[in-house]
């Protein structure tokens, strides 16, 4: 192993031990005494359990399992109040069979922010910067092949993509989270039966006010957690 290997290790231990240490700290200063106090409820929290042998990861009332995706040696976000309002937002909609969409400027860390939880919790987050060229048939290929993996995906710059294209692609993704919500194990997606496997996560990012972008229509909003990354 290189010296670069220890080092990329290193600096993502420090990373994460130095976000503890804070949390500690803010817990003392508000005399946090329950496991019941949301300053400790709000953090990403790690437990094993006993009957199955799964690593559970629980944040406020969401409870996902470890995915044990081996995503590299690589390193970790500086971890922020905002971040873990972000996490908070993006977990607790996965719970609701929600997607999420960050939403801000330019260079903010928003598709970092979806990428930094995947590594959290051990799962991959396929990124697909998207442009006005997309139609709904490519994008419903993508969709399929999210829904039949289970992985992540974040589409950057979503509302580049024609109005017209996003009310379709607002049905596909209803059509998918729909699917998750009755525990289906195969759906009908685009005239043809595909198999779910439910920990799919479907997040898109925006860049709203900017020339040459979309509104999302109202039935895609739906399908949405909104939060902001600023």
């Amino acid at each position: 192993m290189t010296v670069e290997w220890y080092c990329l290790t290193a600096a993502a231990l420090i990373t994460i031990e130095v976000h503890a240490l804070s949390v500690i700290e803010t817990l003392h200063h508000k005399h946090t005494s329950s496991i019941n106090h949301f300053d400790w409820q709000s953090q990403l929290r790690f437990y094993m359990d006993k009957d199955t042998d799964l690593c559970i990861v629980r944040q406020t009332n969401t409870d996902l399992t470890y995915f044990y995706e081996y995503l590299g040696n690589n390193g970790r976000l500086v971890i922020t109040p905002l971040t873990d309002r972000c996490y908070m937002t993006l977990t607790t909609a996965l719970a609701l069979r929600r997607g999420g969409n960050p939403q801000g400027p330019a260079g903010t860390g928003k598709t970092e922010t979806v990428k930094d939880l995947g590594k959290a919790v051990g799962q991959f987050v396929l990124v697909f910067n998207c442009s006005d060229g997309l139609d709904y048939k490519s994008l419903g290929r993508m969709f399929s092949g999210l829904a039949q993996t289970g992985c992540w995906s974040c589409f950057d710059e979503f509302n580049r993509i024609e109005v017209e294209v996003l009310s379709v692609v607002a049905q596909q993704i209803q059509q998918i989270l729909s699917a998750i919500q009755r525990k289906a194990t195969t759906f009908i997606f685009e005239q043809a039966e595909i198999k779910l496997v439910p920990t799919c996560g479907i997040f898109v990012t925006m860049n709203p006010g900017y020339a040459g972008r979309s509104e999302l229509p109202d039935n895609l909003k739906v399908c949405q957690y909104i939060i902001i990354s600023c």
